[in-house]
Parts: C-alpha cells; sequence; structure tokens
C-alpha cells in the first residue's frame, strides 16, 4: 500500500502502509500525475489518496478489507457538496446519485479527500486515462466509464475511522465542467437536454456551456479489465446451503418444469419453499405432485387465497432456514449448475447478493461482464439469508411495478452490493398468466385525470433519486408522452400533463 498525501490538489508526502515516507516519488506534483507516477513505479501496490485533514483519521487497518479484490476503486466524501454539481441529476437516470453516505455504497461519485485504486487498473487502462485533468474530474470520469465494464466502485464511509469535525472542501466543478461531463459520458443529445433542463427549472440560458461543450469527444467505454482476475479475501460462505423460493398462481406445470431443473442440480437446495395462492373462495392445491412424488429436498408448501406476489414472497421469506436463499420464479429454466455457479461467484466476488442474465425467448443479452448493477430481479436472484430479517417486499408496490426494483434499494441501504453475473443464465419463459386472476382495480383507476408515471412509479423514484433526478425524469416523460400523443398542442399538452403529474404525486403519498 502507498498513501498519497495532498493539499490544495497538490502532493505533500508518499508514504507506505507504516507511515513512512518514501522518497522515489517526487512530491509537488498534482495528484493525477502521482498516481501516474506510482502505478507506473510499483505497479503491484494498492494506491490510496488522502487529503491531509483527514490522514489523522485514515483507517489503515481497514483499508485491506475494504480492497478485498484488484477490480475496487473507493473512495468518502464527508463533505456535503460533491465535485460534480447536483444539476447532473437532470440527466443521470441510475440509483447511484443519491448516495447513502453511512453505508458502503455502490455509486461512481467519486471525491478526492480519501480513496483508493490498485495500480493494476491506472496500468491497464493508461491508453484512456488523462493524466492533466483535474483529480476529481478524473476519477468521477473513471468511475463512470470503468463501471459498467466491470470496476466495483463505492463509497466508503470504512476508510475514515471515530468522529471527526474537520471537513476539507471539495472545490467543486463549475457549469462548464457539468456540461464537458455530461458530453464526455452520455451521448451527445444530453447536452441539449441539460441545457434545456436548466432553462425549464432554474430559469438559467446556458448557451455558452452548451456550446464550449460540443468541442469534446465522447469518451471510449470500451475497457477490457478482464486481464486483473478477481478473487476476493473476504469470506462469505460458511455453508453452501441454500432455500429456494417460488410464489406461484395456476402455473402447474411450469412449476413442475422449475422443480425438475432444482431437482438436478449439481448442489441441491435444502428447501424449495412454494406460496400457491388461488383468490378463488372454496378452491384447494392443485399442486398433487408435491406430495405424490419424491423430491430430493424438503418442499415447504403454503396455500393461500390472497393473491399478490409481494405477499407471497414475503410469506416464503418469513420460512427461509439455510444461509443463503435464492429468489426464484415458476416459469423459469434453467441448467444443472445452476446453484453450484451462483455459489462460485458469490465466493469470487465477496459479495451477498447477486443476479443472473434472465432473458426472454425473443430477447439477446446486451450486457457482456459481470458488474455492478442499478436493477435488481425478483425471479433470478441469490441473497444471504441474514438480510432477509431486515428487507421485505413492501405490499404498495402490490399489483404494479417497481417491488423488486425497491428490494433492491432496501438491500443497498443497507450496504449490499448487487452485482450482476453476466455468465450465469436463466430462461424466463414469460409463461401466460395463470388461472384464478382477477382484474385488480387500483384507487386511481377511476380518477378522471390519468396519473402520469403510475404512481408506484412515482413513490420509486421520489425514495431513491435526488430532487434534480425527479425533475429530469419528469422532463423525459413529458417530452416522450408529447412525442407518442395524438394533442399536439404544446399549451394544452403541458396544462394536461401538469394534472396528471400532479395526481401521480397525489397518489404516491396515499401510498406511503
Amino acid at each position: 500500500m502507498i498513501i498519497i498525501v495532498h493539499h490544495k490538489y497538490k502532493t505533500t508526502q508518499v508514504m507506505d502502509a507504516k507511515m513512512q515516507t518514501i522518497t522515489r516519488i517526487a512530491i509537488g506534483n498534482s495528484i493525477t500525475q502521482t498516481i501516474y507516477d506510482v502505478s507506473t513505479t510499483f505497479p503491484d501496490v494498492l494506491i490510496v489518496w488522502c487529503n491531509v485533514v483527514y490522514l489523522k483519521v485514515l483507517d489503515v487497518n481497514s483499508i485491506p478489507k475494504v480492497f478485498h479484490h484488484r477490480r475496487i476503486l473507493a473512495s468518502y466524501n464527508p463533505a456535503a457538496s460533491y465535485f460534480l454539481q447536483k444539476q447532473i441529476g437532470y440527466v443521470e437516470r441510475s440509483f447511484f446519485v443519491k448516495v447513502n453516505n453511512k453505508v458502503t455504497y455502490p455509486t461512481w461519485m467519486m471525491s478526492s479527500s480519501v480513496g483508493g485504486v490498485h495500480a493494476s487498473v491506472i496500468n491497464n487502462l493508461y491508453n484512456d486515462l488523462n493524466f492533466n485533468i483535474n483529480f476529481d474530474y478524473f476519477i468521477n470520469s473513471l468511475a463512470k466509464r470503468a463501471m459498467v465494464e466491470g470496476l466495483f466502485c463505492y463509497s466508503e464511509p470504512k476508510l475514515l475511522r471515530g468522529n471527526f469535525s474537520a471537513t476539507a472542501e471539495i472545490k467543486q466543478g463549475s457549469i462548464y465542467e457539468t456540461f464537458k461531463f455530461v458530453k464526455q459520458h452520455y451521448k451527445w443529445v444530453w447536452v441539449f437536454f441539460l441545457s434545456l433542463a436548466y432553462l425549464v427549472y432554474e430559469k438559467k440560458i446556458t448557451l455558452l456551456p452548451l456550446i464550449k461543450s460540443l468541442f469534446f469527444k465522447q469518451l471510449i467505454t470500451t475497457f477490457n479489465l478482464e486481464a486483473i482476475p478477481i478473487q476476493s479475501t473476504k469470506t462469505v460462505i460458511t455453508k453452501h446451503e441454500i432455500d429456494v423460493i417460488i410464489p406461484t398462481i395456476g402455473r402447474k406445470q411450469y412449476l413442475y418444469d422449475v422443480l425438475k431443473d432444482l431437482a438436478a442440480q449439481t448442489l441441491l437446495p435444502k428447501n424449495v419453499i412454494i406460496v400457491e395462492q388461488n383468490p378463488l373462495e372454496g378452491s384447494v392445491s392443485e399442486l398433487n405432485y408435491l406430495n405424490n412424488q419424491d423430491w430430493p429436498f424438503t418442499i415447504k408448501h403454503t396455500f393461500t387465497h390472497q393473491s399478490g406476489v409481494c405477499n407471497a414472497r414475503n410469506l416464503a421469506l418469513s420460512q427461509v432456514e439455510s444461509e443463503w436463499t435464492f429468489l426464484g420464479d415458476d416459469d423459469n429454466r434453467f441448467g444443472n449448475n445452476l446453484i453450484e455457479a451462483m455459489f462460485n461467484h458469490i465466493k469470487q466476488y465477496g459479495v451477498q447478493v447477486g443476479t443472473t442474465v434472465y432473458l426472454q425467448a425473443n430477447e439477446v443479452q446486451t450486457y457482456l461482464k459481470t458488474a455492478q448493477t442499478s436493477i435488481f430481479g425478483a425471479g433470478n436472484s441469490i441473497i444471504k439469508s441474514s438480510l432477509i430479517q431486515k428487507v421485505k417486499f413492501n405490499l404498495n408496490y402490490e399489483f404494479n411495478y417497481g417491488e423488486d426494483t425497491d428490494f433492491g434499494m432496501q438491500l443497498r441501504h443497507l450496504g449490499e452490493d448487487v452485482v450482476y453475473f453476466a455468465d450465469i443464465k436463466i430462461d424466463h419463459l414469460k409463461a401466460p398468466i395463470g388461472g384464478y386472476r382477477t382484474k385488480v382495480s387500483h384507487p386511481w383507476s377511476e380518477d378522471e385525470i390519468v396519473p402520469k408515471p403510475s404512481p408506484t412509479i412515482q413513490l420509486l423514484f421520489q425514495t431513491y433519486f435526488t430532487p434534480e433526478q425527479l425533475l429530469g425524469y419528469k422532463l423525459l416523460l413529458g417530452l416522450r408522452s408529447f412525442k407518442s400523443s395524438a394533442n399536439k398542442n404544446p399549451y394544452t399538452y403541458l396544462k394536461q400533463y401538469k394534472k396528471q403529474w400532479e395526481r401521480s404525486q397525489f397518489w404516491s403519498k396515499k401510498l406511503q
């Protein structure tokens, strides 16, 4: 480990883990230049940077636990604001911007206050990095581009220990740098959208930053980090035992095929927990094969007249016994090494939540690299069972959209990352809906003004988006809806859309 101490973006000292000065690296250079010097001189070390204000509270003992494999970029920002202005939210659609700084949180929003990255990452991406720019811009750019390519990026409070009062102010980037960042890291159209958002919500004309940004090219994001192998030093598996939960309704044959796939696993589940729903009064279970056939695992079967997948999954989760839980569905198909592969990946990456490729018959896999993700699949994910004591599926999303995303966000706010395993595949048959379903009438179904977006989507974004992200989504949704609307009168359309948005907000508050 090599620690770069800096003050006002200039390197003041370079030390080893024992806080002994390293004389081979020149001081007085920019942090970015020093990182380049260290990575080329010591290509097999972890590089840590720390503002001199935080040096006394730098938790050197926790650093090896934070960087438990070589493909991690982590930093922590104790200050109130980040380098990039909050208006970045107008164009950013992921859940990585509203950072929970009390826990380990996946994000590309990096800070120069304290952080670290392995020298092999810098050396591997050397040809695609610009070492002559501001360090905060440099690490935000690196994280933004490399996160989707398999660099694991976090806000990590464990880098500092104890309570501390001193904070180093981050020199926040200008509006010009915000536009430049958008032009270099998003499709070109988003700088025009950003300018429009400034005009609509802040009554600012941003013509000069917009024009200047057009002279910058979009940066390359097709990084190849596979040369840096991952093998976590964390121990996350004590027992290779797993329970599978499956909610089902009216899909007898499909569920049977799922059970057959589970019975053929190279690593068998301990329990398969099935919650069967049938809202018809007087109905009984149709799953006769649960009892008249032998299965190589224990089947826990619950029959309920209450329909709803959120309720069903919660009922199943309450019956879990094993160290790990697989959230399945009743119309999945998969190979016989699914469970074994998931355990291998959990061990390799040192994580407690993973989600698989989940494609329908007509879909093509587009994300080909294992990486952090802002999605969560409620029918194709593995989680550490200790976590389900702290989270549950929110019944406010029942019979609508967003319950799986909300569940994943609950996990992230516990300090858990969700990793997408690009080489583990489950086929989602998307079977025709089973019988016994009745049309669900939402409280807003009879509204004269149709809420837009769906109140549950409004609830999801209000909970996990920054205010700027929510406004950006509002503007984008309005533009897209206008394009497809039969009403091409901008004035009357905006008046109607405003009413629809307000009804969506009204019902989302009712849901809460």
